[in-house]
């Protein structure tokens, strides 16, 4: 098995893709808005990449936030609100905000589960910095960090209790960044002090299945590398500070963030202690290139891996539950739009 997770080029996969994959056997697959038509096709295509495999746990992911992070959207389905609406409300009734913010996670593992989706990139742990660009903004569950490890928590569990494990972003931090890691590296210039409050819902939540981290520079901690590529940022920030001891995922390894070729990028993340490298854009060449560089799954991520898909399951029918979940964040959200 390749320890990478690859994207697919559209709503069904062309014979390149199917030949490709089953040779490569890579751990996993993530979906966009270019691979989600309608649910029969959804689903018809997550089937198939299942069929490959010959196995019902296989990683198939997504960014699933809600707001502006959703790759399934209405009228096809459900909408869900970024985290700023929970953190407004957390503001007036926290454990209004912590049930809305499970009911919704739930909600949204219930449809994605149907829609053969074992793996959601949510939630953000990433504490909002005022003055900070808006690559994250209303994405993030609050500024204190108790605060959005709070509801981060309710999110992971509403999501695993749909049958969808969650994955916590951007280890070891991305609210500082003052620029898009899509479009350039960001360098944070933070005290290792400062810091400690970054990554302090990470280590509220280490035991977290699933992790990803960031394209960021730390100059207190390794001057040349950014966290993905930083053997120091891993072992003694990620798995040491903070405690993760999960599946570790890079972010997209195609983000302009970061430099040298897709494959050159995704040996350094390996070697720099990442478990899986995700690589999103479905272009065969760049992914015939990452196979070649990447030394197969080890065992000690092939355990993690297994036990992030253990308690996910593909649901064969949409939860009749799911409306009553969706109503009652509603009202619950409805509390701070009335106190507004």
């Amino acid at each position: 098995m390749v320890p990478a997770i690859f994207g697919c080029s559209g709503p069904e996969l062309t014979a390149e893709e199917r030949a490709f994959f089953r040779e490569a056997d890579p751990a996993g697959y993530i979906l966009f808005g270019r691979n989600c038509v309608d649910r029969q096709q959804l689903r018809a295509l997550t089937d198939d990449l299942r069929s490959i495999h010959g196995r019902d746990r296989l990683l198939i992911s997504i960014d699933q936030e809600g707001g502006r992070v959703a790759r399934l959207r209405p009228p096809q389905w459900a909408a869900y609100p970024a985290g700023e609406a929970f953190d407004k409300l957390y503001e007036l009734e926290p454990a209004s905000a912590i049930e809305a913010a499970r009911a919704s996670a739930k909600a949204m593992a219930l449809e994605l589960s149907a829609m053969g989706i074992t793996v959601d990139y949510h939630p953000p742990l990433d504490v909002r910095q005022a003055g900070a660009h808006d690559v994250i903004g209303d994405r993030s569950l609050g500024s204190d960090p108790m605060q959005v490890a709070a509801i981060g928590r309710a999110i992971l569990d509403g999501l695993a209790a749909g049958g969808v494990t969650g994955c916590i972003k951007h280890m070891p931090g991305h609210g500082r960044s003052m620029c898009d890691t899509h479009k350039e590296m960001p360098t944070v210039h933070a005290s290792a002090e400062e810091l400690e409050h970054d990554f302090a819902p990470f280590r509220s939540l280490n035991s977290a299945l699933i992790g990803m981290t960031g394209h960021l520079k730390f100059p207190v901690w390794d001057a040349d590398n950014p966290a993905t590529l930083s053997s120091t940022i891993v072992s003694d920030i990620i798995r040491g500070a903070i405690g993760f001891d999960g599946l570790l995922l890079t972010d997209d390894i195609d983000m302009e963030a970061l430099d040298g070729s897709i494959p050159d990028r995704s040996a350094r993340a390996q070697a720099a202690g990442c478990d899986i490298v995700l690589n999103c854009w479905a272009k065969i060449d760049d992914m015939t290139g990452i196979c070649e560089v990447l030394s197969p799954v080890s065992d000690a991520t092939a355990a993690r891996l297994d036990r992030a898909l253990a308690g996910t399951f593909v649901a064969d029918t949409m939860d009749e539950e799911q409306p009553d979940l969706l109503a009652k964040r509603d009202a619950l959200l409805a509390l701070a739009e009335a106190a507004a």
